[in-house]
C-alpha cells in the first residue's frame, strides 16, 4: 500500500454537516480549507470579508454551538475559509477533498467539474452524501477521480456520533477503501463502517426500518407517543431520545424523506409496505410541525405560570397535552437489571402490552436483519456496528437477536407470520445458534460465506474485559480481575453509574496485590456508559447523618489509601478512562502511572456540588501538581489559584483535550485514543512499555512545595470578593475556605515542602469537618434524590 498521510484537508461546503466536519478533523490536529459559495449580493464585491459571508457565518454559528463540535476552542486557528470562486484553486495543496454540499446531484457533478480542474492527481476525494448513489456522482469523471473517489458518510454530529460509513464504487481502488477505514478508526476516532452502495447504505436503511415498524406496530396496538418513547429508549439501551424525540431532533421532514427514497429505490425490498408513510405523519409534515427546526413536532415547548412545559401530540386529535408517564409492569420489573441482555429476555417474553410490542418489533426488525444479508453487507458485525455508532444503540440488531435466543425465537417468527432469510436457517441447521461467540477472549461472527465463526478483522486492537470473564483470577459482586495475556492484568468494575465503594476499593488493592506477585502491570477500565461517577456518596450520607465520624473516618483513609497504592505499587498501572470520569473516577486517574483516556472523557474534580472538598487524594494532588508547576517568570500563586478555580467551581473537562489544559492529564505523560474502542488495548501497550522500559516503584514524596499564608491570603480575599458580591452562599464561602487550607499547606508562615501524607491528612480532616455541616447533608441528599445539587 502506498505510505499515504493527510496534512492537509478540504471540505467544500459549510453547512450543519460542513462546518463540524471541518471542526473535528481540525480538533485532531489537521489544518482544514474550508469552502462554500460568493453570497448573491456580494458577487460583484472584491472584499474578501463580503466574498466569504456565508462560509464565515455558517463555521461561526458551528462553534458556538452546543453540543460543542470543538474540543477545545483553539482547534479554530486551524480552519481557513474561502469560497469556492476565488479559493477553489487552493485545494490543489490538500491531500483530502470532502464534498459536502446540497443533496442534489447536478450540484454535486458541478462541484466535482470544479475540482478537477483544481485537484492534483493521487488526491482522495469523497462525498459526505447520505443517500444519493456513489457510482452516479463518479459518472463523468476521470479515472485518476473515479480511483480515489468514495462515498465518507459521516453521522451528525460529527464529533459525538461514532459512525463513519466507507462506501466505495467498483472503480475506487481498494487500498484507498483500506486507508480510509484505517485512518478514520486510528485518527478519527470513529467506527468505520463498509457498506455496498445500497440505498440508504447501512445504518439509516436500518434505522430508518426500526422507526417505521414502531409506527406501524404502535397503530396496531394502539400506543401513545409516551407510551413508545418509554418502551424504546435506554430501557432496551437506545438512547434516551427514543423513537419520537429522536425524530424531533433529526427532522422529520428528513424521516420521511429517506423512507421514502427506500421506497422508491428498493422495490425488491420484502417489507417495503413498511415504508409507506402513515396518514398521521403526512398531517403531522404538511403542518410543517417538522420538529426543532419548526419549534414544535411530535413534542412542543409551552410556556406556563410555573415554567416552561414539554407537551406531546396526540395522534388521533393532533392536538397537543400533557406528557402521560406510561406504566407497564413488565418495565418496571426490568428496571433494576443491569444487565442489557437480560432485561431484553425478561421483556421480550412479557405477558403484557409492553411484552407484546416487544415481540412484535423484535420480530419484524430480525426479518428484515436477516434479509438485508448480503444485500448491504456480507458480514453480520457490520450492521451491528452501524447501528451502535451511528443510532447509539446500546446493543447491535443480530446481538439483540442472540440475546433473546436464536432458535427459539426464529420458531415464533414462523409462527407469527415473518419470514426469515434462508441463511439463518442454514445456520442453525448446521448447528451454529447465535451470531457471535467469544473463543479465547477473541469475538467471532458467523461469516455466512464460509459458514464459519471467523475472528472480526482488527479485532485484537479493541480488547473488551467482558470477553477475558473465562481468565478471571479474582472477583467480589462488584468488581473483577481477568488475565488479559502478555503478562498484564485487567481490573473492572459494574456498580450503578460505576460508582466507586468499599467493594471496588477492596477489589482494587487485591487487583494490584495479584499484579505485583504474577503480572508486569495492570490496567484498570471498563465498558459501562461511564468509566465512574465518583465515590458512593450514599455510603458517606448514611454514615455521616448517623454521624458515625470514626467509621467515616475510616473510609475515607481506605479510599486515600487505595488512591495512593496506585501510585506506589511496584508494577506500572495505567488507566483507560471514559465518558464521566467525575470525583473518585477523577482521583484515581489522577494517581495512574499513565492515563489513556478515550478523546470523549469528561473529567473533573465535582465534590463542591455536594459540599465537600475532594477526599480520596485529588486535592493533595492538585497541591502538589501546583507546586511542581510554579515558574519564576509568573506571580507564585497564579497556578494555585488556577488549581483552586477548577475545584471551587466544580469544573468538568468537556474532552480529554482540555484535560490537558486543565492540567488534570499530563502532557507528556498521559495520552488521548481518539477511538473509545481502542483505549483499553492502548492501556495494555503502555503497560508492556512501562514495565520492558525497567519500571521501578516510585517514592512517596516529602518535598511538596506549598505557599503557606502567602496563597491563603491571596485567595481568601478572592473567596469573600465571590461572597459579599452574591456569587457565592455563606456554605460556598465556608467549603472553599477549607480547600485553599489544605492547597496551601495550611496555616505556615512561610513557603515551606511538606510530605504527601501531610497534605491527604489535612484532606481528611477538613473532608470530614465538611461531612458533619447540615448543608453539606441537604446537598448530597439532592444529589441522591434528584440527581440534581442544590445551591444553599
Amino acid at each position: 500500500m502506498q505510505n499515504r498521510s493527510i496534512k492537509k484537508v478540504a471540505v467544500l461546503g459549510s453547512g450543519v454537516m460542513g462546518s463540524r466536519i471541518a471542526c473535528h478533523f481540525a480538533g485532531i490536529g489537521i489544518p482544514v480549507l474550508l469552502l462554500d459559495m460568493v453570497p448573491a449580493a456580494a458577487a460583484e464585491s472584491s472584499k474578501p470579508a463580503e466574498r466569504n459571508k456565508l462560509v464565515n457565518d455558517a463555521l461561526t454559528a458551528a462553534i458556538k454551538s452546543n453540543p460543542s463540535p470543538v474540543y477545545n476552542k483553539d482547534v479554530i486557528k486551524r480552519i481557513s475559509t474561502g469560497n469556492f470562486t476565488d479559493n477553489m484553486k487552493d485545494i490543489a495543496a490538500v491531500d483530502w477533498i470532502i464534498e459536502v454540499v446540497v443533496e442534489r446531484l447536478d450540484i454535486k457533478q458541478l462541484i466535482y467539474a470544479q475540482v478537477e480542474q483544481f485537484r492534483k492527481p493521487g488526491t482522495l476525494i469523497s462525498s459526505n452524501t447520505s443517500g444519493i448513489p456513489i457510482h452516479l456522482m463518479a459518472e463523468g469523471r476521470s479515472d485518476d477521480f473515479k480511483k480515489h473517489f468514495c462515498g465518507t458518510h459521516f453521522f451528525n454530529p460529527p464529533r459525538y456520533l461514532r459512525l463513519l460509513e466507507i462506501i466505495p464504487t467498483e472503480f475506487t481502488d481498494p487500498t484507498i477503501v483500506a486507508f480510509l477505514l484505517h485512518y478514520g478508526d486510528v485518527f478519527l476516532g470513529k467506527t468505520t463502517v463498509l457498506c455496498k452502495d445500497t440505498p440508504a447504505f447501512i445504518a439509516n436503511r436500518i434505522g430508518v426500518f426500526s422507526i417505521m415498524s414502531i409506527f406501524h406496530i404502535m397503530e396496531k396496538l394502539g400506543l401513545s407517543i409516551d407510551e413508545v418513547d418509554a418502551l424504546t429508549g435506554p430501557i432496551i439501551g437506545r438512547p434516551k431520545s427514543a423513537t419520537f424525540r429522536t425524530a424531533d431532533v433529526v427532522g422529520i421532514d428528513t424521516l420521511v424523506k429517506v423512507a421514502k427514497g427506500v421506497a422508491d429505490n428498493c422495490p425488491n425490498d420484502e417489507s417495503k409496505a413498511l415504508f409507506t408513510i402513515p396518514t398521521w405523519l403526512e398531517t403531522v409534515v404538511t403542518n410543517n410541525w417538522l420538529g426543532d427546526k419548526t419549534g414544535q413536532g411530535f413534542f412542543k415547548k409551552t410556556k406556563t405560570a410555573a415554567g416552561k412545559e414539554i407537551e406531546t401530540l396526540n395522534l388521533q386529535t393532533m392536538e397537543y397535552g400533557p406528557r402521560q408517564k406510561p406504566k407497564f409492569a413488565s418495565l418496571e420489573a426490568a428496571k433494576p437489571i443491569e444487565d442489557i441482555k437480560q432485561r431484553i429476555q425478561l421483556l421480550s417474553a412479557a405477558p403484557d402490552k409492553a411484552g407484546e410490542f416487544y415481540r412484535a418489533f423484535h420480530f419484524s426488525l430480525f426479518s428484515y436483519i436477516s434479509h438485508r444479508i448480503p444485500e448491504i453487507s456480507d458480514e453480520v458485525y457490520r450492521v451491528d456496528d452501524a447501528m451502535k455508532a451511528g443510532f447509539g444503540w446500546e446493543i447491535g440488531a443480530f446481538e439483540s437477536w442472540d440475546a433473546v435466543g436464536v432458535t427459539k425465537t426464529v420458531t415464533a417468527m414462523k409462527a407469527a407470520g415473518y419470514s426469515i432469510a434462508a441463511w439463518v436457517e442454514e445456520m442453525l441447521a448446521s448447528g451454529a445458534n447465535s451470531f457471535f461467540t467469544v473463543k479465547d477472549g477473541k469475538r467471532l461472527f458467523y461469516d455466512i460465506a464460509t459458514k464459519n465463526y471467523l475472528p472480526i478483522p482488527g479485532g485484537e486492537a479493541f480488547i473488551i474485559l467482558h470477553n477475558h470473564r473465562d481468565k478471571t483470577i479474582w472477583k467480589n459482586s462488584a468488581c473483577s480481575l481477568v488475565d488479559m495475556g502478555d503478562g498484564v492484568a485487567g481490573f473492572e468494575w459494574s456498580t450503578k453509574m460505576n460508582s466507586i465503594g468499599g467493594e471496588v476499593l477492596e477489589g482494587l488493592n487485591k487487583a494490584i496485590g495479584i499484579a505485583e506477585d504474577r503480572f508486569k502491570g495492570l490496567v484498570i477500565a471498563n465498558e459501562g456508559a461511564n468509566f465512574s461517577a465518583g465515590a458512593n456518596v450514599g455510603m458517606i450520607f448514611m454514615l455521616a447523618i448517623e454521624q458515625e465520624y470514626d467509621e467515616l473516618d475510616m473510609a475515607i483513609r481506605l479510599f486515600q489509601n487505595s488512591m495512593m497504592r496506585v501510585r506506589y505499587s511496584s508494577i506500572p498501572v495505567v488507566i483507560a478512562p471514559h465518558g464521566l470520569s467525575l470525583g473518585g473516577g477523577c482521583e484515581i486517574n489522577l494517581h495512574a502511572d499513565k492515563v489513556c483516556a478515550a478523546a470523549e472523557t469528561y473529567i473533573g474534580l465535582v465534590e463542591m456540588g455536594v459540599g465537600l472538598i475532594p477526599g480520596g487524594g485529588g486535592t493533595k494532588e492538585f497541591a502538589l501538581r501546583a507546586g511542581d508547576d510554579l515558574h519564576e517568570d509568573e506571580p507564585e500563586t497564579v497556578t494555585l489559584k488556577n488549581r483552586f478555580f477548577s475545584i471551587a467551581t466544580a469544573k468538568v473537562a468537556t474532552s480529554a483535550q482540555e484535560g490537558f489544559d486543565m492540567g488534570i492529564l499530563r502532557k507528556g505523560q498521559d495520552e488521548i485514543v481518539m477511538n473509545a474502542g481502542r483505549r483499553i488495548a492502548a492501556a495494555k501497550k503502555s503497560v508492556i512499555e512501562l514495565y520492558d522500559k525497567g519500571y521501578t516503584m516510585p517514592v512517596q514524596r516529602k518535598d511538596v512545595k506549598v505557599m503557606g499564608r502567602a496563597g491563603l491570603g491571596a485567595i481568601y480575599a478572592g473567596i469573600n470578593a465571590m461572597w459579599r458580591g452574591g456569587y457565592a452562599s455563606e456554605h460556598d464561602k465556608l467549603i472553599a475556605t477549607k480547600l485553599a487550607y489544605v492547597l496551601c499547606g495550611g496555616d505556615l508562615s512561610e513557603q515551606s515542602l511538606v510530605s504527601e501524607q501531610y497534605l491527604l491528612d489535612l484532606e481528611r480532616e477538613a473532608f470530614l469537618s465538611l461531612c458533619g455541616e447540615k448543608k453539606t447533608l441537604e446537598r448530597i441528599q439532592s444529589v441522591l434524590k434528584s440527581g440534581r445539587p442544590i445551591r444553599n
